[in-house]
């Protein structure tokens, strides 16, 4: 039913894909930005529906999913992790990694909707930890589409956060003042 709904809605607006979803790479993280709105849930929710993205997961904290809403987290493709484990967010997120055979994380590199002076490297980590390539997901709400980059392979971070930068920069949000221009 939500399926059938967010699909309705992203025919509606007149979203687009632009770029190749890799759906034959069974593991990786996707980084996705620039996160400006709540809206980017339903965008993010469209294209996993629409392209189809299958397998991909978001992270909670453990706690949302001991809630009485828990299943809503589960059902959406939520995965807990526990922010007081003495093993730290990235080695339990890489675990989960080795624990399936088709496992596509998202992530925004922001952690927020507010504007960032500087971006979160959690995801990078993770994805580097797990040993799986990073895919980068513009939600560019002036040209109705979600554009996706080549796979990029963690292997040197500086230069690596300059590509992804120099990616997301480029791509408006919903509210553009909050977005990456500021980077560039």
């Amino acid at each position: 039913m939500v399926g059938s709904l967010v699909s309705l809605w992203w025919k509606l607006k007149g979203w687009k894909v632009s770029g190749t979803y890799p759906a034959n790479v069974s593991k990786m993280v996707i980084a996705v930005a620039p996160h400006t709105s709540a809206w980017d849930i339903v965008v993010g929710m469209a294209a996993r529906k629409v392209i189809p993205i299958k397998n991909a997961y978001y992270l909670g904290k453990k706690e949302l999913f001991d809630s009485p809403f828990g299943w809503f987290f589960k059902l959406t493709g939520g995965t807990p992790v526990d922010r007081f484990s003495s093993n730290g967010v990235v080695q339990q997120v890489a675990e989960k990694f080795n624990q399936h055979d088709v496992f596509r994380l998202a992530m925004s590199p922001e952690g927020t909707r507010k504007k960032v002076d500087k971006l979160r490297t959690g995801f990078y980590y993770i994805a580097k930890e797990a040993n799986v390539p990073i895919l980068l997901a513009g939600f560019d709400y002036k040209n109705r589409q979600v554009v996706f980059s080549d796979l990029l392979y963690p292997s040197n971070e500086q230069e690596d956060l300059k590509k992804i930068i120099a990616f997301f920069s480029t791509i408006e949000g919903k509210n553009p003042e909050k977005g990456m221009k500021h980077f560039a």
